[in-house]
């Protein structure tokens, strides 16, 4: 084995985190459009511009999160069972307002009749406004804890419901999900259209940000007196994974324990700000492929923020303290991380370069005179 049970456990924690960031900039930008497609579209040719920006690549963008899901199962089981038991329904909802997606970008345009598209758009924006919300609600219950509970043979005992998921803090947590994607989405159409609609969504990048970065603030703030966790037992890093043989206490601000011990880690929300003004600078400025990158920055550093608050838990128990789940207690043998981290090794950078090569091919810009004058295009 090239590599110890422990660092393996590391290694697939920031594996993780790469897919989820990877999802948030990809198919983050395609629920941006989503959402913004009722609101910057003021025709119908303008609207089928929109869709023609993102339509293309949805499909592909949506591989990361897939993978993630994947990664989740088979890293860490006990916390996709966890996780895919506790937050059943909203992860329905997420997954049907998904299914809108395809139906919407293959269905709208097989009919001229209006009322049949403005449908189609309401269900694209459901497809892009819930998953972006839901993710952020997710986050922000793990921050706060989930009510489960581990009997001594590994079955679990879920005490919440849906509605409970829908607290204050967690729903912070989505308001800065949907806005930072909302940016990340202005900024590709600012990229992608031209005359009027650009505008709209330069006007859109402004407002966004400055919403996304001022819910990541009072999030922030609100951190500071939320209930964190810490392992107050010896942690057995190489370890077999027994989430039960462990003791964690619950107090406020203890989210704030790893910035504490590793100052440099400031470094991580205070990038989130510096790129979101930096992203409304370069957008006012008319230069939306570095605000691109720039947005791209904020989403994944407030991605990590949330990451590296939590570490090394990956979903607290708030009703039984010794069952909450981390990287060292919760994952896969030592022999399926090693064989899951060669697969990655050769498959993650395929995906990347796929990546790469469709926004490559895909640059150019989308036009109201291309769509009028290709009447029969799928979108």
């Amino acid at each position: 084995m090239i590599f110890d049970y422990e660092t393996l456990r590391c290694i697939w924690w920031a594996f993780l985190g790469v897919l989820l960031i990877g999802f948030a900039i990809t198919g983050g930008y395609d629920c941006g459009v989503g959402v913004l497609l009722p609101f910057l579209g003021k025709t119908d040719d303008e609207r089928r511009v929109i869709l023609n920006a993102s339509a293309p690549t949805w499909e592909g963008n949506q591989v990361w999160l897939i993978t993630a899901g994947g990664a989740l199962f088979a890293a860490w089981p006990i916390a996709y069972a966890v996780a895919f038991s506790s937050l059943y329904i909203a992860l329905f909802l997420t997954l049907f307002a998904l299914w809108l997606r395809p139906l919407g970008f293959d269905y709208r345009s097989k009919m001229p009749n209006q009322q049949w598209r403005d449908w189609w758009d309401k269900a694209l924006f459901v497809g892009g406004f819930v998953p972006a919300l839901i993710f952020g609600v997710a986050f922000g219950n793990l921050l706060k804890g989930i009510p489960f509970h581990l009997e001594s043979d590994m079955r679990m005992t879920y005490l919440g419901d849906f509605f409970g998921l829908l607290n204050p803090f967690a729903l912070i947590a989505g308001v800065v999900s949907l806005f930072m994607l909302v940016m990340h989405g202005a900024v590709f159409l600012q990229i992608k259209t031209v005359g009027e609609i650009q505008q709209r969504a330069k006007k859109a990048v402004t407002l966004a940000t400055s919403i996304a970065l001022s819910a990541f603030a009072l999030a922030g703030l609100w951190v500071t007196r939320l209930e964190g966790y810490h392992i107050t037992s010896t942690v057995l890093q190489n370890g077999a994974s027994n989430p039960l043989a462990k003791f964690v206490k619950r107090s406020e601000g203890l989210w704030l324990d790893n910035y504490e011990h590793v100052p440099a880690l400031w470094a991580i929300p205070v990038l989130v700000f510096v790129a979101g003004g930096l992203t409304i600078w370069l957008s006012k400025k008319d230069r939306p492929g570095w605000a691109f990158v720039s947005s791209s920055v904020a989403v994944a550093g407030i991605i990590l923020t949330a990451g590296v608050s939590m570490f090394p838990f990956l979903i607290p128990s708030n009703i039984s303290l010794n069952s909450s789940l981390t990287i060292w207690d919760a994952s896969s043998s030592h022999r399926t991380l090693q064989i899951m981290f060669w697969a990655t090794v050769i498959f993650l950078p395929i995906i990347l370069t796929y990546t790469r090569w469709v926004f490559s091919v895909m640059r150019g810009k989308i036009t109201v005179e291309q769509i009028q004058q290709n009447t029969h295009s799928l979108y």
